[in-house]
């Protein structure tokens, strides 16, 4: 069969006017394979985000080409996107949620979250296996079962609905187990089937970098969903004359966000380092400690320093950023300008102020503007 490549058996003239023989040809083939796969690599489904598209109006019935000109997505999510068009808009809220609760945590930390300006929505920091990535991919999977459950339990997906969670054994037997819970069970398959499905289509050998970072992500993907689903709680609405809660009606709910976020963070303080074995599986790196379970996150390359600009870590350094001169923690100007010193400078902010509560029912504030002293690390 005649590909119409021609570079093995002739030589070929290129736009430049150069003429390349067959060993040329193949190295240049070969190198602009890698670069591709480097672009491609850049991309994520991170940038659902950040997607003008999402809004469900754009999600038509026969509208595949939508799920082509979605920037980030595989293959294989891709086809989960054809199948599950009302989904897309939910996977986009949840990796927002997720970014804006990873955000909140780094908020004094010298690395903060931020995001960069395109596909990637991280940057090239998430192409290093470290702790901080781990956290990423953990708290976005976190954010793909919170909001596609909760899409279930609101009747906006048309493949799901109410939780069908069994009745907990320990619940009293004159309380009713019903109501509408959200669908853990469903958005947790969902985020396991859709955000691993990148992972998935790669094949490395086994023993090589590339391999250890796919299993590195696998592991915090389903970390992160797992923390959800530990946390998730019933939830219980009493019912009586007078609310004399003679009755009760409970379902399943799900924590709020910010609890699966710290408790993320905590994981993130005691992550695990890990390296392959002969077998080609991840090990801990330090045996005497406990190995990972697979609600714990796991990385396989130390940090940079964050400390500084740096195009090849994708650091965005901390010059410019506020800090807090009487801390002596992350977000204390030592640590957070990294010895360069601080700039002091007056700011004017504005803050609600005299609050009363009105009857009934609001809260009426003033706004007061008031000067204070703010901190920028050199």
């Amino acid at each position: 069969m005649n590909l119409g490549l021609g570079c093995v058996r002739r030589p070929i003239c290129w736009p430049f006017g150069s003429v390349l023989d067959s060993r040329h040809c193949v190295f240049a083939l070969t190198l602009l394979t890698l670069l591709m796969q480097v672009v491609v690599e850049a991309n994520s489904w991170w940038s659902l985000a950040m997607n003008p598209l999402l809004i469900p109006e754009a999600y038509i019935i026969g509208a595949q080409p939508l799920c082509s000109q979605l920037v980030g997505l595989s293959q294989g999510q891709k086809k989960l996107c054809q199948l599950y068009q009302d989904h897309m808009q939910y996977i986009g809220e949840g990796a927002k949620t997720g970014i804006r609760e990873c955000q909140y945590q780094f908020r004094h930390r010298r690395w903060n979250c931020s995001t960069v300006d395109n596909s990637s929505v991280f940057g090239r920091v998430m192409q290093i296996g470290s702790r901080e990535t781990a956290f990423t991919y953990a708290i976005s999977a976190a954010g793909v079962v919170n909001a596609v459950s909760r899409a279930c339990r609101e009747g906006e997906l048309s493949s799901c609905g109410c939780s069908r969670a069994a009745r907990p054994k320990d619940l009293p037997r004159d309380w009713l187990w019903g109501g509408c819970g959200d669908n853990l069970n469903y958005g947790y398959r969902f985020s396991r089937e859709f955000v691993d499905a990148r992972e998935r289509e790669k094949s490395f050998p086994k023993g090589s970098h590339e391999n250890a970072r796919l299993l590195m992500n696998l592991h915090n993907n389903e970390a992160g969903r797992r923390i959800v689903s530990d946390l998730a709680h019933v939830s219980c609405k009493c019912h009586g004359v007078s609310g004399s809660c003679s009755l009760k009606t409970c379902w399943l709910q799900l924590a709020d966000f910010r609890k699966v976020g710290d408790a993320l963070k905590e994981k993130y303080d005691s992550a695990v380092a890990m390296k392959l074995n002969s077998r080609g599986k991840l090990v801990q790196m330090h045996s005497r400690f406990n190995p990972p379970t697979n609600h714990d996150l796991v990385y396989i390359e130390q940090s940079p320093d964050y400390c500084l600009k740096n195009q090849s870590t994708g650091s965005l350094g901390t010059v410019g950023r506020l800090c807090n001169k009487t801390s002596e923690g992350m977000d204390g100007c030592e640590l957070m300008c990294c010895g360069r010193g601080y700039d002091q400078y007056k700011a004017q902010i504005v803050e609600r102020c005299h609050c009363k509560f009105h009857w009934c029912c609001y809260v009426k504030c003033k706004r007061c503007t008031k000067v204070v002293d703010q901190f920028v690390c050199k």
